[in-house]
C-alpha cells in the first residue's frame, strides 16, 4: 500500500535496479558488437591481402610461362617487344602493375614507363635463385602486394623476372568500401540488443517500482512518517466503500475507532451528511461538515485506476476553524502594518507641531481607535525644549467618529495630578499602559470624577496610554479610546500603539525645532529690518515683508536719507534660509548703511559691498589673512563645520528730488518696475551685475529722468517665481498689478500681493513702493561763485536774503557763517567751477559744489597758526556735514536744523562775520 503511495520514476535511473541492469546489459551488448565487427573488420582486411597474392602470383606466372617470352628477353630490345603485351596482361588480370626484368632487375617494361630502366628495389635474390614468390613490398615506388617469379630456359637457367601486384592503397579500398555493411549490421545488432535489454529493464522497473530492496523500505519508512505529520487528514476509501488507511490528523478530527480500516464507510461513526459523501464518491472542494464541535473543509478526489480494477476514493480534511482564527490573525497583522506605513506617509507632512498631532489621531481612526486625544507640553507647542513637570499638558487634537464626545475641547489644559492614573503611570514608565476595562480604572475615576462618569455613560470602555517620546525626552501624551468597538484593547495592541506614537513623536520633534529655528530665524530677521521708515521730503514709501513658510530667507529692504534730500533705496536677498542667513542679512544691510554715509554713488557702493562680501565669507584662519587657500586634505564639504556665505543679490536706488534724476545700480538683482503717471509701467534696462561675492567684474549704473509723480517698486524674485510660476510670468502679473493709477503705496502694496501672493511662498517676499516727489522750485537756490575772494561776502548776502524770503532769520547768522567758511575754502583750495545751493528741505541744506577732488580734514589749530579753525566752525554749528565726490571734482554740504538756535561763537562779534573769513583752513 506504501509503495502505491509513492511516485513511479518516469525514467529508467541509474540509482535504480532496473536502470543498474540496463546499464550493464547495454554496456556488454556494445563490447561485443564493437569486438565482433573489428574482428570482421580485420578478417576482411586479411581475406583481401590473401586474394591480392593469390591473383599476383597467378598473373605473374601465367606471363612468365608464355610462349616467346625467353626469346624477346633475348632480343636486342626487348622492351619494344614485351610493353604492349605486359599491358595488355595487366589490364586483363585486374592488377596495378606487372613489369618484365633482367635476373638483376632492371626493368623492360613497367605499368609506369618513366621506371623503364630502372633496377627494382627490394629481396628479389630468391627468384634470381629459381624461386616464385609473393610479398607485402614497401618502398619506392609505392607499397603493394608483390609477386616475382623466374622466367626460366628449358634447361633451367634464369633469364629474366614477372613482377606483379597491387597497391596497399587499393587493397584498403576494398576493406572500406565494406565497412558500411559491416557498421551497419554492428549498429542493428546493438541496437535489437539494446532494446532487447530495455524490455527486460522495463519489466523489472513495473516490478520493482524503479526502487531497490534497501531504499523501498525507506521509501516506505518516509511515506508512513509524512502521511501522519502533516496537519490534513487523509481518507483512502476502496471502490468496496471500505476506509483503506487513515493518518493520524483524520483519526482525530473524526474521532475514529483503533480498527477502523476495512470497515464500511456507513460503520465510521461519521456525521450523516460525511458518510453521504464518502459512499457517493462525488467530487467536491472545501465543502464544509461538521464533525462534533469542528468546521472541517472536505476534498474528495477519486484514485487512478489500475489494472482495470475498480476505482477508490481519496479525503482530505482540514479544521477550518483554526484556519479562520489564523486567516483572522493575519488579517490583522496585514492591516496593522498596512497602517503603520500610511502613518508614516501622513504623519509629519508638514513641519508645524499642532498639524502634526492632528494627522496622528487622524491616522488612528477608525482603524484602531474610536477616539484619539493628544496633549503636548507648553513649550512643545512654542517649539522650545521640553522642561519643568509633565502633570500638566494642554490638549492638541482630538478625533472621533462622532461630533459629539464628553472629552475636554482642544485648547485645555490637561492635568495628571492623580499618580495612579493611565497617564501618569505612562509618563512614569515611559511605556504605554492598557486598560481593558474603564470601570476598574480607579485613579483614572478620582482625578476626574464627573468627567468619568460623562465618558462611561457615553460608552467609553477601553483605553491605551502612550507617552510621546523623542530622543528619550518626553514631549506630550497621546490616548487610544474606544467606545463603538466591542472588543477592548488587547496586550497585542500596546506594541502596535508605542510604534505609531513613536513615529509620530519624531515627526513632532522636528517640528518643534524647526517651530524653534524659525521663530528665531523671524525675530533675527525683524530686529534686523527697519522697523520703521524715514519721513522724507522726497519719497513716499511703503512696504511688505513675507517670510517663507519653510524657512526664513536673507530678503531685506531698507530706505536710508542721503544728504541733498535725497534717499537711497535698497532691496537685497540672501541664498539660503535659517539663520545664517538672517544674520547674513544683518551684515549686509549694516555695510549698506556704513557705505551709503560716505554718500557713494551705486555701482561704487556695490563693489565696495562685493569686496566686504569676499572677505568676510573667507574662513578665520587666525594668521591675518582671513582665509587660505584650500590644500591637500581641505577637501570638506561645503557647509561642514563652516557657514560660507552662497551669494548675495542687491539693487541700489539713489533718487534726487531736487532733479529727478534717479541712479540705479544692481547685483544679480531683479532691476525696479518704473510706473509713469499716466499707469504704463516700465522695467527699465540696468545691467545686470554679477551677484556679491563673485567679484572679479565692476558694476554699472543707469541715470534715469524720472517725471514728477512717477512710481519706483523694488521687490525680490520671491514675489515673481515660484516651483509653479516662472519669472517672466510673475513679471507679466506684476506689470498689471502697478498699472493701475490714483493708489497710495499702502494700497499698490496690498493689490500686487493681491495678485502675486501664493498660498505657501517657497521664498522670502520683499516689496518696496516707493512715490516719487520734485522739490519745488521756489525751495531750490542756486549761485556761481568766480575765484575771487570778493565774492564771499557777495554770495553771503544774497544768501541771506533767500534765508530772509524763506523766513528763517532765526538760522540767518549760522548759515551766513557756515557759507563764509564753505565759500572761502572752494576758493582758496579748490578748482572753478564754483557753485553754491541752498535747499529748504525738512533742514536747511548748504552745498557748495567745486572741480577740485581734495577733500578737507576736521583738526585743532595750534595757537600759533593763522588758520585751520574754519572747518571746526562748520562742524560746532552744523548738524550734520561731510563731503560727497561727483563725476567733476565734489560737494561739501552741512545741514542745519530750521528751528533757531544758540547761533554765537564765544569771544566773537555776531556782526563781525567778514573777519571770520580770515579763519583759513
Amino acid at each position: 500500500m506504501s509503495g502505491r503511495l509513492g511516485r513511479r520514476p518516469k525514467g529508467l535511473g541509474l540509482r535504480s535496479v532496473a536502470g543498474q541492469v540496463f546499464a550493464l546489459q547495454a554496456v556488454i551488448v556494445a563490447l561485443l558488437v564493437t569486438v565482433g565487427a573489428l574482428a570482421l573488420i580485420f578478417q576482411a582486411r586479411y581475406d583481401t591481402e590473401r586474394d591480392a597474392r593469390n591473383r599476383s602470383l597467378a598473373a605473374a606466372e601465367s606471363f612468365a610461362h608464355a610462349p616467346g617470352l625467353v626469346d624477346a628477353l633475348r632480343a636486342p630490345d626487348p622492351t619494344a617487344l614485351l610493353q604492349a603485351r605486359a599491358e595488355a596482361a595487366r589490364q586483363a588480370s585486374g592488377l596495378d602493375f606487372l613489369a618484365v626484368m633482367t635476373p638483376d632487375g632492371i626493368r623492360y617494361t613497367d605499368s609506369r614507363p618513366e621506371l623503364i630502366g630502372q633496377r627494382a628495389t627490394g629481396d628479389i635474390a630468391r627468384a634470381r635463385g629459381g624461386e616464385s614468390f609473393t610479398e607485402i613490398f614497401t618502398g619506392e615506388p609505392t607499397d603493394a602486394v608483390r609477386a616475382i617469379v623466374p622466367v626460366q630456359t628449358e634447361e633451367g637457367d634464369v633469364v629474366g623476372l614477372v613482377g606483379t601486384g597491387i597497391e596497399i592503397q587499393n587493397v584498403g579500398n576494398v576493406v572500406e568500401d565494406q565497412l558500411p555493411l559491416l557498421l551497419g549490421t554492428a549498429a542493428g545488432a546493438l541496437l535489437l540488443a539494446v532494446g532487447g535489454a530495455a524490455l527486460v529493464s522495463r519489466r523489472l522497473r513495473r516490478q520493482t517500482h524503479g526502487l531497490g530492496p534497501l531504499e523501498m523500505t525507506r521509501i516506505n519508512e518516509h511515506h508512513e512518517a509524512v502521511l501522519h505529520a502533516v496537519r490534513e487528514g487523509v481518507l483512502i476509501i476502496d471502490a468496496d466503500r471500505r476506509l483503506l488507511l487513515a493518518n493520524d490528523e483524520a483519526r482525530r478530527l473524526l474521532d475514529l475507532a483503533p480498527d477502523a480500516e476495512q470497515r464500511h464507510v456507513t460503520e465510521l461513526g461519521l456525521a450523516p451528511q460525511t458518510a453521504a459523501l464518502l459512499s457517493s464518491g462525488r467530487v467536491v472542494t472545501d465543502e464544509v461538515h461538521l464533525a462534533g464541535d469542528r468546521l472541517l473543509a472536505v476534498n474528495v478526489r477519486p484514485t487512478a485506476p489500475y489494472k482495470g480494477r475498480p476505482t477508490g476514493t481519496v479525503m482530505t480534511l482540514r479544521d477550518s476553524t483554526e484556519l479562520a482564527s489564523l486567516s483572522g490573525r493575519a488579517e490583522v497583522a496585514r492591516g496593522r502594518l498596512q497602517l503603520l506605513y500610511e502613518a508614516g506617509v501622513r504623519i509629519g507632512t508638514t513641519l508645524d507641531v499642532v498639524r502634526t498631532a492632528e494627522e496622528l489621531t487622524e491616522v488612528a481612526v477608525p482603524r484602531f481607535a474610536d477616539f484619539v486625544t493628544v496633549e503636548l507640553l507648553q513649550p512643545v507647542l512654542r517649539g522650545e525644549e521640553p522642561t519643568g513637570s509633565f502633570t500638566e499638558m494642554r490638549r492638541t487634537a482630538l478625533s472621533g467618529l462622532r461630533a459629539e464626545h464628553p472629552f475636554q475641547p482642544v485648547g485645555d489644559v490637561i492635568r495628571f495630578v492623580v499618580p495612579t492614573t493611565p497617564m501618569a503611570r505612562a509618563l512614569d514608565s515611559g511605556h504605554a499602559v492598557l486598560v481593558a476595562d474603564l470601570t476598574t480604572a480607579d485613579g483614572w475615576q478620582a482625578q476626574d470624577p464627573e468627567g468619568a462618569a460623562a465618558s462611561l455613560a457615553y460608552g467609553l470602555h477601553s483605553l491605551v496610554a502612550v507617552p510621546l517620546l523623542a530622543r528619550g525626552v518626553v514631549l506630550g501624551m497621546a490616548n487610544f479610546w474606544r467606545a463603538d468597538t466591542p472588543d477592548a484593547f488587547g496586550e497585542e495592541d500596546l506594541t502596535f500603539a508605542e510604534e505609531l506614537t513613536a513615529r509620530a513623536a519624531v515627526s513632532i520633534d522636528n517640528a518643534r525645532r524647526f517651530t524653534r529655528e524659525h521663530a528665531m530665524a523671524v525675530t533675527l530677521q525683524r530686529s534686523l529690518l527697519p522697523r520703521t521708515l524715514p519721513e522724507l521730503s522726497a519719497v513716499d514709501v511703503a512696504f511688505r515683508y513675507l517670510p517663507a513658510k519653510a524657512g526664513v530667507g536673507g530678503d531685506w529692504f531698507d530706505v536710508i536719507p542721503l544728504p541733498g534730500a535725497r534717499v537711497a533705496l535698497v532691496v537685497g536677498d540672501v541664498v539660503g534660509h535659517g539663520l545664517h542667513a538672517a544674520a547674513t542679512m544683518g551684515r549686509l544691510r549694516t555695510a549698506v548703511h556704513n557705505f551709503s554715509t560716505l554718500d557713494l554713488p551705486p555701482d561704487e557702493l556695490l563693489g565696495h559691498l562685493d569686496e566686504l562680501i569676499d572677505r568676510i565669507d573667507r574662513p578665520d584662519t587666525g594668521d591675518g589673512r582671513g582665509g587660505i587657500e584650500d590644500g591637500p586634505g581641505d577637501d570638506e564639504e561645503e557647509g561642514e563645520g563652516t557657514d560660507r556665505m552662497t551669494g548675495a543679490t542687491c539693487l541700489y536706488v539713489v533718487y534726487d528730488p531736487a532733479s529727478g534724476r534717479c541712479t540705479i545700480a544692481r547685483a544679480g538683482h531683479p532691476g525696479p518696475a518704473v510706473v509713469h503717471p499716466d499707469g504704463r509701467v516700465e522695467f527699465p534696462d540696468v545691467p545686470a551685475g554679477l551677484p556679491l561675492g563673485v567679484g572679479g567684474m565692476p558694476f554699472e549704473a543707469t541715470e534715469l529722468q524720472l517725471p514728477e509723480g512717477s512710481r519706483l517698486a523694488l521687490f525680490t524674485d520671491g514675489l515673481l517665481e515660484d516651483r509653479d510660476r516662472d519669472f517672466d510670468t510673475g513679471l507679466g502679473l506684476l506689470r498689471e498689478a502697478l498699472a493701475t493709477t490714483g493708489r497710495s503705496p499702502e494700497q499698490a502694496c496690498a493689490d500686487v500681493l493681491t495678485a502675486l501672493l501664493l498660498p505657501a511662498p517657497d521664498d522670502d517676499i520683499a516689496l518696496l513702493v516707493a512715490d516719487t516727489r520734485r522739490l519745488e522750485s521756489d525751495r531750490i537756490a542756486e549761485w556761481d561763485v568766480p575765484a575771487d575772494p570778493a565774492e564771499v561776502s557777495r554770495v553771503r548776502n544774497a544768501g541771506a536774503a533767500q534765508l530772509a524770503a524763506w523766513e528763517l532769520d532765526g538760522i540767518a547768522f549760522t548759515a551766513e557763517l557756515i557759507l563764509s567758511e564753505l565759500i572761502t575754502n572752494a576758493i582758496r583750495y579748490g578748482a572753478e567751477p564754483i557753485r553754491v545751493r541752498l535747499l529748504r528741505d525738512r533742514r536747511l541744506i548748504c552745498e557748495i559744489f567745486d572741480g577740485s577732488s581734495t577733500a578737507p580734514h576736521l583738526r585743532y589749530a595750534a595757537t600759533t597758526d593763522e588758520g585751520g579753525r574754519g572747518l571746526f566752525l562748520v562742524a560746532q554749528f552744523a548738524e550734520r556735514w561731510g563731503t560727497r565726490y561727483t563725476e567733476r571734482g565734489k560737494v561739501i554740504w552741512a545741514e542745519l536744523p530750521l528751528t533757531t538756535g544758540d547761533s554765537e561763537l564765544p569771544g566773537l562779534a555776531v556782526a563781525d562775520l567778514d573777519a571770520l573769513e580770515d579763519l583759513a583752513w
